[in-house]
C-alpha cells in the first residue's frame, strides 16, 4: 500500500527590513495615528531626533522651552482632542523635569506617552553624565513605565504603552530607552497594535444585578441627586449621560473636571460642586436621599469632611476604576464599568420622572448665591474690576464655544464658576494636583489638539511667571493662543486663606511682576494692559480678533475673595457666602 505523504507548508513570514530602534519608535507613532510630538532634545535622545529629521513631513515636532512645558502641552492636546499626547525628553534633568506633569496627568487621568532617552546600557548604575534612575523616580506617578535596553523590544513595548495609556482609566506612561537601543539595528517586521494584556483588565465586567439595584433605588427616590466628573468625558459618554439625567429628571452637578460634559445652561445642570462651587449643590448634597456619582472620585475638595458628607443618602457609584469605589465614600450600590456601557443599561430601567419641588429648592439656593455673591462679582458697583466680570464679558463674546484653559488659583475658581460651555472637552485645568504654571503650555497643546476652536488661557500673575518661557514656543510655532492675565498683584488664593484664617498675616504673597506686555512683545506677541472697565469689552474683542496669539493683562481687585467657600475642616452643608459667615 502506497503511503501518502503530506508536505507541510511553512507559515508565511512577514518580510523584514533592518531599521534602528529610533526608526522603530517613529514608525510606532505613525501606526498609532500620532501626528504631533512635544519635546526637547539632548544627548541621550539624540539618535531619535536624528531619525526624526527624515520624518518632518509625517510628524510635527513642537520644540518647547522646558520639558515641563512639553508634558503640560501634551496634556492639553490630549484633553481637547481625546487622543494620547506624546512627549520626547532626554535623560537626567530632561526626564526629571517631566515628573510634575506626570503626577498631574496621573491624578487627572490624562493619556500621555513619554519617551525619555537614557545613557548606554553598559553605563547604567555608574552615575554616568545625565543618568538618573527615571524608572524608580516615576513609578509612583505613571500608570506604567518600562526601560528598553534592546531595540527588538521597542515595537511591542510601545504598542503596550499606547494601549495602557489610552484604555480603561487613562493615564501617563513613560518608556525609557537606552542610547544603544536607539542606535541598534534589528530585523523589523512591522508594528502590531496591542489589544490585550493578560494581567491587565481596563474595563471591569458589568454586573447587571447592580444596575438593577441602582435603578430600584433611583425609582424609589424622592430627592435624587447626580454628581458627575471627568469619567463622563473620558468615556465619551456625554450623550448617554444626558439621556440618563433627562429621562430620570434628576438635578445634576459637576466637579471641576466634569465641567462641559453637558452644556452649562442645561435645565438639569445645577452648578459646580466643591470648595468654591455653587451654594445649592454643596448644601443639598446633605439633603438628597439618593446620591448618584458618575465618573468622579469623591475628592476631598468635593466632599469636605467625610464624617459629615451625605450621611443621610444611599450612594450609587458608577466608575471604571474599582479602586475608586469605597475608597473615600462607602457605596450602597457599586456599579463597576465604563459609563458609556453602564449608563444606557441604567437609563433603560429608570422611570421617566420629574422632581419640580426638589429642583425648585436648587433654584432658591441659587438665588441666595445670586443676591449675596454673583451680582456683585459679575456687575460690580465699585470702580475696580473683578475677575468674574472679565469671564462674564468673555462669555458674551465667545458664546460659550471657546476652549478655556486655566492655571491654578483664584482666577481658576472664578473661571470655573462663571465660564459658559456649549461643547464637551472645553474646560482644561489642573484639577487634582493644582499645578501652577500649567495653563500656558497646556493652552499651546490645546491649540494643536483642535485648531478649529478658539483657545483662551486664563492665568494669574503668579502662575504665568512659572512657565512664561513657553511664549518662545508660541513665537516659533505660532499656535493661536489668547492669553488673559488676571493680575491682582498677589498670590491670590494663598492671600485669601491668610486673610480669612491667619489674621491677615500676608506672608510672602505680595508678588512683583514684570511688564507682561513688554515681555510678550519681546517674543513677538502683541498685547495690552487695561485697568478701566470701559476698556474691557473692546480689548477682549481685539484679543479674539487678532490673527494669532495675543496677551491681555487685566488689573483686578487686589483683595477680592472667591465665595461661596467650604472652609477647610467643615462639611459641605457649612458652605459660606461671605467672610462674615466664617
Amino acid at each position: 500500500m502506497e503511503t501518502l505523504t503530506i508536505k507541510k507548508e511553512k507559515p508565511a513570514t512577514k518580510p523584514t527590513t533592518q531599521v534602528s530602534g529610533s526608526v522603530a519608535v517613529l514608525e510606532a507613532f505613525l501606526a498609532e495615528g500620532v501626528d504631533t510630538v512635544f519635546g526637547y532634545p539632548g544627548g541621550a535622545i539624540m539618535p531619535i531626533y536624528d531619525a526624526l529629521y527624515d520624518y518632518n513631513d509625517k510628524l510635527k515636532h513642537i520644540l518647547v522651552r522646558h520639558e515641563q512645558g512639553a508634558i503640560h502641552a501634551a496634556q492639553g492636546f490630549a484633553r481637547v482632542s481625546g487622543r494620547t499626547g506624546v512627549v520626547f525628553a532626554t535623560s537626567g534633568p530632561g526626564a526629571t523635569n517631566l515628573v510634575t506633569g506626570l503626577a498631574d496627568a496621573m491624578i487627572d487621568s490624562t493619556p500621555v506617552v513619554c519617551i525619555t532617552g537614557q545613557v548606554f546600557a553598559h553605563l547604567l548604575g555608574t552615575d554616568a553624565f545625565q543618568e538618573t534612575d527615571v524608572i524608580n523616580i516615576t513609578t509612583p506617578v505613571t500608570k506604567w513605565n518600562y526601560q528598553v535596553t534592546d531595540a527588538t523590544e521597542i515595537p511591542a513595548v510601545l504598542a503596550k504603552a499606547f494601549y495602557i495609556a489610552g484604555s480603561g482609566r487613562p493615564g501617563p506612561v513613560l518608556i525609557d530607552i537606552t542610547k544603544n537601543a536607539q542606535l541598534q539595528l534589528f530585523d523589523y517586521s512591522g508594528y502590531q497594535k496591542c489589544e490585550h494584556i493578560r494581567s491587565y483588565r481596563p474595563k471591569p465586567i458589568v454586573r447587571k444585578e447592580y444596575i438593577q439595584e441602582a435603578a430600584k433605588l433611583i425609582n424609589a427616590a424622592e430627592r435624587p441627586f447626580v454628581i458627575f466628573g471627568q469619567g463622563v468625558i473620558l468615556g465619551k459618554a456625554e450623550k448617554e449621560f444626558q439621556k440618563f439625567i433627562e429621562k430620570a429628571g434628576i438635578p445634576s452637578a459637576w466637579t471641576i473636571m466634569g465641567m462641559s460634559a453637558i452644556p452649562t445652561d442645561h435645565p438639569l445642570g445645577v452648578g459646580m460642586l466643591g470648595m468654591h462651587g455653587n451654594y445649592g449643590p454643596n448644601v443639598l448634597t446633605n439633603e438628597c436621599d439618593v446620591l448618584i456619582a458618575v465618573g468622579m472620585r469623591f475628592d476631598d475638595r468635593v466632599t469636605g469632611r467625610l464624617d459629615k458628607y451625605a450621611k443621610q443618602a444611599k450612594i450609587i457609584h458608577l466608575d471604571i476604576d474599582p479602586a475608586e469605589i469605597d475608597k473615600n465614600v462607602k457605596a450602597t450600590v457599586p456599579v463597576w464599568g465604563d459609563c458609556k456601557e453602564t449608563l444606557p443599561l441604567l437609563t433603560e430601567l429608570v422611570d421617566q420622572k420629574v422632581y419640580p419641588q426638589w429642583l425648585q429648592l436648587f433654584k432658591e439656593y441659587q438665588q441666595k448665591e445670586e443676591d449675596k455673591v454673583i451680582k456683585e462679582e459679575l456687575n460690580p458697583t465699585t470702580e475696580i474690576m473683578t475677575m468674574g466680570e472679565v469671564i462674564n464679558t468673555l462669555n458674551e463674546l465667545t458664546k460659550g464655544d471657546a476652549v478655556i484653559v486655566t492655571d491654578v488659583g483664584q482666577h481658576q475658581m472664578v473661571a470655573c464658576r462663571y465660564a459658559k460651555y456649549n461643547k464637551s472637552k472645553s474646560n482644561i485645568t489642573s484639577g487634582g494636583l493644582g499645578t501652577m504654571g500649567y495653563a500656558l503650555p497646556a493652552a499651546i497643546g490645546a491649540a494643536y489638539g483642535d485648531p478649529s476652536r478658539t483657545t483662551v488661557a486664563i492665568i494669574g500673575d503668579g502662575g504665568f511667571q512659572m512657565t512664561l518661557q513657553e511664549l518662545g514656543t508660541i513665537m516659533q510655532f505660532k499656535p493661536k493662543v489668547k492669553i488673559i492675565i488676571l493680575n491682582n498683584q498677589f498670590l491670590g488664593m494663598v492671600r485669601q486663606w491668610q486673610q480669612l484664617f491667619h489674621e491677615k498675616r500676608y506672608s510672602f504673597v505680595d508678588i512683583t511682576s514684570p511688564d507682561f506686555v513688554q515681555v510678550a512683545k519681546g517674543f513677538g506677541i502683541p498685547g495690552k494692559s487695561i485697568s478701566k472697565r470701559e476698556e474691557l469689552k473692546s480689548s477682549l474683542q481685539q484679543m479674539l480678533e487678532q490673527d494669532g496669539s495675543f496677551l491681555l493683562e487685566v488689573m483686578v481687585g487686589k483683595e477680592n475673595n472667591v465665595f461661596p467657600m467650604v472652609p477647610q475642616g467643615r462639611g459641605v452643608a457649612e458652605c459660606v457666602l461671605s467672610r462674615e459667615e466664617i
